[in-house]
């Protein structure tokens, strides 16, 4: 299955454990809209900034979760699209989520694979692409594969 993740959970799951072990699911593909990973890379090290200065993480910590990130790109569980392969849907994308059209990549980037959203944001909600929540995909990957 192939998804497209919005930043907003792309941040959250990626500072968790078992968003990190969803992303890296065998079933799973998930790409993200190269507009959306450049939005994600800044809110995630101003995530763990604050984290770690709230004493919630250690830097080592921190540099442990960068680094599990970065595997995670690596390994290419995580792909970043160019903008070029979806760019050509923006206009159509941008009609698509009128309340939020910065929000226009992702949806542009599902448009063009056919697939469905990965998000929490209820903007996506009548975009004419399918969505999907954390709780809810796991639970399909889950069922789908139980010995996983």
């Amino acid at each position: 299955m192939i998804v497209v993740v919005d930043a907003s959970v792309l941040v959250s799951e990626l500072l968790r454990k078992r968003g990190r072990d969803l992303f890296a699911h065998p079933d799973l593909r998930c790409v993200v809209a190269e507009e959306q990973w450049e939005e994600a890379e800044h809110e995630l090290e101003k995530r763990v900034s604050v984290i770690v200065g709230q004493g919630r993480l250690t830097a080592e910590q921190a540099g442990l979760v960068h680094q599990a990130v970065r595997d995670l790109l690596d390994a290419g569980v995580i792909e970043v699209i160019p903008s070029s392969s979806y760019e050509h849907l923006e206009a159509v994308a941008r009609r698509r989520v009128p309340r939020d059209p910065k929000d226009w990549a992702p949806v542009a980037l599902a448009l063009a694979l056919n697939v469905g959203i990965l998000t929490g944001d209820n903007d996506f909600l009548g975009c004419g692409c399918p969505t999907w929540t954390v709780e809810t995909l796991s639970r399909e990957l889950a069922e789908a594969s139980p010995d996983s």
